[in-house]
């Protein structure tokens, strides 16, 4: 029998193996496992599954395999679900490090009316190889499949586009651009409205998942990251996804993300 947790971060939800003490799911079987257990009819159901190690680099570790059997670099709403699980385990204290294929990022968190998570996510990169813009390496307002496409790396990749509506088209629209030659590895969509200079609206299409999510942390990081570069917002933004808020903010180059985690329930496999 093996012991699992559900979670989820505004809705985007997580299936979560506690591998701190001993590995379960061996590392050739990790893909398959997600792909079978990820099935929200045949499986448990989930976007992704997240696996919790131990780190000789940090305090704990996160490997994440989308609902596809991929595996993501980082996952932003992913990252602070395996958080509050490790914090209810008692496994790391309110300040600490995890260890992700991005790198190891730094978290806090807070309790008031739920548990709180900010996450230090780096700095955004902006750099592209192709299509930069003129004289900054910069992939920003490029004109692609109808859509003025802006794309930076926030631990894995983006594209952002900001529209006056969020309308269901958009999200039919986003495999062009997924799958477009330029991202070599593929990459998540964002269309974002921008409701004032503190607040903004997003719809995330994910790679991996291959479909609209409720909430996606490292494109919310991803749209303000853009926003504030545009000089459509400031450094403070709050960002409204279909699941829930999260607020973003840009210091010292870094982005930093904030958002709640819940447990949904527990079970056996």
């Amino acid at each position: 029998m093996l012991h699992f947790t559900k979670l989820h971060g505004n809705g985007n939800d997580f299936i979560l193996i506690d591998e701190y003490n001993g590995e379960f799911i061996p590392d050739a079987e990790k893909s398959a496992f997600a792909v079978y257990y990820c099935d929200r009819r045949f499986g448990i159901g989930a976007d992704g599954v997240l696996y919790l190690g131990i780190s000789d680099k940090a305090d704990i570790r996160m490997k994440i395999f989308n609902a596809d059997g991929t595996e993501a670099e980082m996952c932003g709403n992913g990252i602070r679900c395996l958080v509050k699980y490790a914090l209810d385990k008692g496994y790391i204290k309110d300040t600490a490090r995890v260890e992700t294929l991005a790198g190891v990022l730094s978290i806090t968190s807070r309790v008031k009316e739920g548990t709180w998570i900010n996450v230090n996510m780096g700095k955004p990169e902006f750099a592209r190889e192709k299509l930069p813009a003129k004289g900054t390496g910069e992939f920003l307002l490029v004109n692609m499949h109808g859509y003025e496409v802006s794309a930076v790396n926030t631990g894995v990749p983006h594209a952002v586009i900001f529209v006056d509506s969020l309308d269901d088209r958009l999200i039919s629209d986003a495999p062009k651009i997924r799958y477009d030659p330029v991202f070599p590895r593929g990459t998540n969509v964002n269309f974002a409205r921008v409701d004032s200079k503190n607040e903004i609206t997003i719809r995330t299409y994910e790679r991996g998942v291959e479909g609209e999510t409720l909430s996606c942390g490292t494109g919310s990081v991803a749209c303000a990251a853009v926003a504030y570069r545009l000089g459509k917002t400031g450094d403070m933004v709050k960002v409204n996804t279909t699941g829930g808020e999260l607020v973003i903010t840009i210091k010292d180059d870094a982005a930093f993300m904030e958002g709640q985690a819940e447990r949904v329930f527990d079970g056996m496999i």
